[in-house]
């Protein structure tokens, strides 16, 4: 296995990776809308989706792939109420074939972000 560390992006804010490769696979953590500073982006959950999809670019950047090899991601919501919102910033990202996708309301996010988002990316 091998840990993937980018400063484009925000930094671990617990004992985990950004993400690790493992063979030609790329497994992300969940990406919340922070800058890479490590600030709350402004904004509503618009501005929030932009910023977490920045953060996963980054990250598989540094990992070697790009948003056009993620297999699969999982949108985790606050709100399912914000689902047509993320939907369409979401969409902006992804070209044909889109990745599998999973989409949950949780309880509670990190930093009472209103979405985070991880993926799985093939590296070549």
């Amino acid at each position: 296995m091998k840990r993937i560390q980018t400063s484009a992006a925000p930094q671990a804010i617990g004992p985990y990776s950004q993400a690790i490769q493992a063979g030609n696979m790329v497994y992300t953590s969940g990406q919340i809308p922070l800058t890479p500073e490590g600030k709350l982006v402004e904004g509503g959950i618009v501005e929030q989706t932009h910023q977490v999809m920045k953060n996963l670019q980054a990250v598989l950047k540094a990992a070697g792939t790009d948003l056009n090899k993620v297999v699969k991601t999982t949108i985790f919501l606050a709100d399912m109420e914000d689902f047509q919102q993320v939907n369409e910033v979401y969409a902006q990202y992804f070209e044909e074939p889109h990745p599998a996708r999973s989409c949950v309301q949780a309880a509670r996010l990190p930093k009472d972000v209103r979405v985070e988002i991880e993926a799985v990316a093939i590296v070549d």
